[in-house]
């Protein structure tokens, strides 16, 4: 629990809860168009950020809690979409996760973690 009482998850325990609210017929093409989507949505918030709030994101402003609580509600519709279409591909989150770090380390170790490609 964290201090407000509510459970703290771990990932596998997050895709487990949250696929119970899962109904949809197609599998993979759904949650892969909505992860997609939301991911938009998450861009646009941004967006708007560069043209309403006048954010420069090179610290000279900052993002209000409001903004920054919107941008979190985008994110965890970002993380339902994730977890479902790892779901239907037989992937739990901790899988991805996994997958994510392996990459990450490997890039490290070679020197390669900026750059463009995946094959880096």
């Amino acid at each position: 629990m964290n201090t407000t009482g509510t459970h703290i998850y771990t990932m596998n325990e997050y895709q487990a809860d949250a696929s119970k609210t899962a109904f949809y017929k197609h599998k993979v093409i759904y949650p892969a168009l909505g992860l997609a989507g939301e991911t938009g949505e998450v861009v646009e918030v941004v967006k708007k950020l560069l043209r309403d709030d006048d954010v420069s994101f090179s610290g000279h402003n900052t993002i209000s809690d409001e903004k920054r609580v919107q941008i979190a509600h985008e994110l965890s519709d970002v993380l339902w979409y994730l977890s479902q279409l790892s779901k239907d591909l037989g992937l739990t989150l901790n899988d991805i996760a996994n997958i994510s770090i392996e990459k990450l380390r490997s890039r490290q170790i070679r020197g390669v973690l900026g750059g463009s490609g995946d094959k880096r």
